[in-house]
Parts: structure tokens; sequence; C-alpha cells
């Protein structure tokens, strides 16, 4: 070191991590005043509770209630599942998420070849209107703030087991809110459970939402998803722009059903992410608030200011956490819900430490729904609205968001659209793109990943974190079999036919689809019809 001239010594070390956000927004070393030049603090900015509620969307935020807490909830039967559910309810959750095994998202029953091996292992088999009047055996519905399902590409059939169900456990859907994922276009970029050809698959789900609008005004029939965009490697503006552009096309969809904006609108949500970068967080969901104020009320022309209140659904990112020294999870987890809190989302669901390696256990759920009542009873963060609003950084933040999100939507409309855009293979090239730049990130260190690219220790990763009984594939095989012996054969014909007749002219197919769930017609058979009658996209 002393024979070292001082010209050859930096006199600061380079920073252990990158200097630009995760979405590669270059960041100086401080921010004042001066960075908001441009920001207009009574119209960009305003107060929370008021346009364009880039602050929040309720004055007194979580004061007014806390956020809804909600777990994914769903595995080996229904009858397991429902256990899961009302043991994390008695820990004080308020709502949950049903979250469907992959056959039963793909319209496959349990007893379909291609559902071999698969039933019950990345959630709960729902072949019929027995299994969910399983599931929801004796849990308070009335009780709950909302319930959540993965329902993309069957969100109609979801929605009618939920409807008969509560039936007929003696409940209405009248005294409960349900939210839908429903949104196939995200499906064909990002998931892969789409079934039928995109157009005719849009508008499957529209008539959820037509349904909804007519019949049961509160629940939320759609959640514009950007969270399994960005689970796929997209970066924080691409989620919300892709999201936002989806958005466009139902609702474009629904207009041309003959609703008004204003019939479904108050009860639309955002699904986004919450990943590590806290600030560049907080201010994406700010930023999503104020674009999605304007589009309603410019572009719209949405009259009821809850229309222009962007609700958004945030869930962990689990593309964040690692097998590798899997307990950091935990942590990870914490921070990423904090960020959603600071950044005012209505609901929020954390992603469990084993998430990396399985579906979580209990013990990890349980933990993940203490992480978020921590954050809402101990840190102090809720005692005020928007309580970053006002800093420099996330102000400046904000803005810069807010303008690259826009025009990442420019640069979709200009493929024609978003369902053009995916349709043509430009969507997934994009989020391809990106997915490879955040994995070479990762894989050379400069995208820090403690216990992975920093820091590791070698230790040997866990196999398996929670292990699902095999016998519970046999034992939902064997229930269909015996409901299929039991049934009235005559009324299911019946309102399978129904159902083709809907689906062969274009009528809505909601009435007819909940007529075959109440005849105990399985998911697999009443989603072979549509399939017969729209095709399979290949």
């Amino acid at each position: 070191m002393r024979n070292e001239s001082p010209e050859d010594k930096s006199p600061h070390p380079p920073p252990a991590f990158p200097i630009v956000t995760q979405s590669g927004i270059p960041l100086e070393s401080w921010y004042g005043p001066e960075a908001l030049e441009e920001v207009e603090p009574a119209t960009d900015v305003g107060a929370p509770g008021r346009f364009p509620y880039t602050r929040g969307i309720r004055q007194d935020m979580y004061r007014e209630g806390l956020w809804v807490m909600g777990q994914y909830s769903g595995y080996a039967t229904p009858r397991e599942t429902n256990a899961r559910i009302k043991s994390l309810l008695a820990r004080g959750q308020k709502g949950f998420s049903i979250a469907l095994d992959l056959p039963t998202q793909n319209g496959l029953d349990s007893d379909d070849p291609l559902a071999k091996g698969e039933v019950g292992k990345v959630g709960v088999p729902i072949d019929s209107l027995a299994d969910m009047e399983e599931l929801l055996d004796g849990i308070p519905l009335h009780q709950l703030h909302q319930i959540r399902t993965t329902a993309n590409s069957i969100g109609p059939i979801a929605a009618s087991l939920i409807i008969a169900a509560s039936e007929r456990l003696g409940g209405a859907p009248d005294n409960f809110r349900v939210m839908f994922q429903n949104d196939v276009l995200k499906e064909y970029v990002a998931r892969g459970t789409q079934i039928f050809p995109p157009r005719r698959a849009l508008e499957f789900s529209i008539d959820l939402v037509e349904y909804c609008a007519r019949h049961l005004p509160h629940w939320e029939p759609i959640e514009f998803c950007g969270y399994h965009i960005r689970d796929s490697g997209a970066n924080a503006i691409q989620e919300v722009a892709i999201a936002a552009a989806n958005g466009i096309e139902y609702i474009e969809a629904a207009l041309r059903r003959g609703l008004s904006v204003d019939d479904f609108a108050p009860n639309l949500f955002m699904f986004l992410s919450a990943d590590l970068d806290i600030f560049e967080e907080v201010a994406k969901y700010r930023a999503a608030r104020r674009m999605w104020a304007h589009l309603m009320r410019d572009h719209y022309r949405a009259e009821d200011p809850e229309s222009h209140a962007l609700n958004i659904f945030v869930y962990t990112l689990g593309g964040s956490l690692t097998a590798q020294e899997h307990m950091n999870n935990l942590s990870r987890v914490a921070f990423e819900a904090l960020a959603a809190v600071l950044g005012g989302v209505q609901t929020l669901a954390t992603s469990s430490y084993d998430e990396a390696i399985g579906l979580p256990s209990a013990e990890a759920a349980n933990l993940s729904l203490r992480a978020q009542q921590i954050i809402a009873l101990e840190t102090g963060v809720p005692r005020t609205a928007d309580p970053l609003g006002g800093s420099y950084f996330v102000e400046w933040l904000t803005d810069q968001l807010h303008g690259r999100i826009l025009e990442y939507m420019s640069r979709i409309a200009d493929q024609g659209g978003a369902l053009a855009a995916l349709e043509s293979g430009w969507l997934g090239a994009e989020i391809e793109r990106e997915a490879y730049a955040l994995q070479r990130g990762i894989d050379d260190g400069t995208r820090p990943r403690i216990g992975v690219n920093r820091f590791a220790d070698g230790a040997p990763t866990p196999t398996s974190a929670f292990a699902i009984a095999n016998d519970g594939e046999d034992e939902q095989v064997e229930k269909l079999r015996r409901l299929r012996a039991d049934r009235n054969h005559s009324d299911v014909d019946a309102a399978l036919a129904e159902v083709r007749e809907a689906a062969s002219t274009g009528r809505n197919s909601m009435q007819s689809i909940l007529r075959a769930v109440q005849s105990y017609a399985t998911v697999g058979e009443i989603t072979s019809v549509l399939r017969d009658e729209w095709g399979t996209y290949r």
C-alpha cells in the first residue's frame, strides 16, 4: 500500500450494489427541491383520498381500516384446505385465497390422464360443486373481508362454483365479497394455463364482469394482473404498463356489452407484486394510481370518483425468494410487505419462506401472516397516510415511473394494443428479453442475492419443505367416480346442452354454467363443451 501513488488510489471504493433501480432508472446520491421542478404538487400529487390518488385512495387510509390480509391457501384436498383456512382465520386473517391446482386451472378433472401426478400439488383440486361445498363448509363467509381465487381461464366456472356452494351451505353471495383474477391475457405470456384462443378467452372473462355488474355489483370480477408478468422477469415499468394495457382490452370489451364504465370500474383491482427495491416499489404503486385516475377520468369519462381510485392487491414476489439459505426469505418477505404498506395497497398476501422449495408449510404460512400483523400493529407505519409523501426522492421517482409507464403503454398501443401485441409475439419477446437480463445480473453478481451470489456459505439446499401425501389424488379420483355415479344424469346432460347453446351463439355463459354446476357437472365436462365450440389455443 505504501508503494502506491495517490493517483493509483480511488478516494472511495465502488459500491457493492448497483446505483440504478431494479428497473434501470439511474439514481443520484441525494435529492433536493430541484428534483421536483417538473412535479406540480397540487395536480400530480394532491392529498390522500383525492384525485389523482397518488397518495392513496382514502383520506385516512389505514386509520379507516387495515388492508385485507389473506394468504394463498390450497393443497392436497378440499378437506385439508378447509382445515388450513380455518387455522389461518383463527390466527386473525380476514380473508383467504383459494389456490387451485394446475389441472383445475386448466379445466381438467382430477381423473383426466393429463392431470395424473399434478392433483393437489400446487393448489386444491376442485372438480365439482361437491368439492367447493367441502372447501367452504363451516367458514363464516359473511364475516370475511374478501375471498380470492386464482381462476383465470375458468373465471365464470369458478364464480359459479362459489355462488352455488354458498347457497347450498345456507348463505347468500350478496353477503360476502369475492375477488377473481380472471385475467386470462397474461396467461399466454406469463403462466401458461390458457385454454381457448385469446380473443375468445377474453370474452369469456367478460362474461363474469358483465354478470357481476348486473347481479353481484359488490363482487370484484377481475384483477388486471401485473404480478405474474413481473414474476416472469419483467421490470416494474413493464409490470404496471402491461397490466394496464390488458385492463384497457377488458374495459373495451365490457363497454361493447352495453355496460357503462361506472357499472364495473369501482370494483376493479390491479394485482401487482412487491419486490425488494423498497423505494421503487412505493413509487410504483403511487404512479399506478396516478396513471389509472387520469385514464378513467380523462379517457373513459368515468363520473364516479370510485372509478378513478385504483384498488391495488399485492403479493410479495415469489421470484425474489431463494432455495439457498431459505430462512433469509423471512427478511425478504417482511421488507416486501413493508414496501406494499408504505405504498398504500388495499389487499396484501405474503409469500412463505419455503415457497422456493414447495408449497408453504403451516408454520411458514403462519409466520408470513405474522409479518403483516407486526407491520400493522407494532411498527407504527399505518398511523398516517402516505408517510413517504413529500420525500424529494420518492416524489421524483414516482414521477419518473409514471412517465416511463405511460411511454411503455404507448409502445403497446403502437403494436395495436395488448391483445394484438400478445398474438404477434411482441409482448412475450419483451418479457423474455428483460428476464434474460435479470438472470444475467444474478449470474454475474451485479444483482446481489445474499446466500446465492454474495456471502454464500455452500450449505446444502433443502429438497422439501412440505410433503403432500400421495393418497390425496387417489381420494379425489374416487370421490369423482362416486359423484358421477350418484348424480342425475339427465339434469347434467340438459345443463351441458345449455352451456353448448350459449357458447355457440355468443350469449353470456354465466347462467348456463351456473345451472351446470348446480347439477354437479364437473369443471372438466363444462370446459370440454366450451373447448368443442371455441377451440384450443395452440
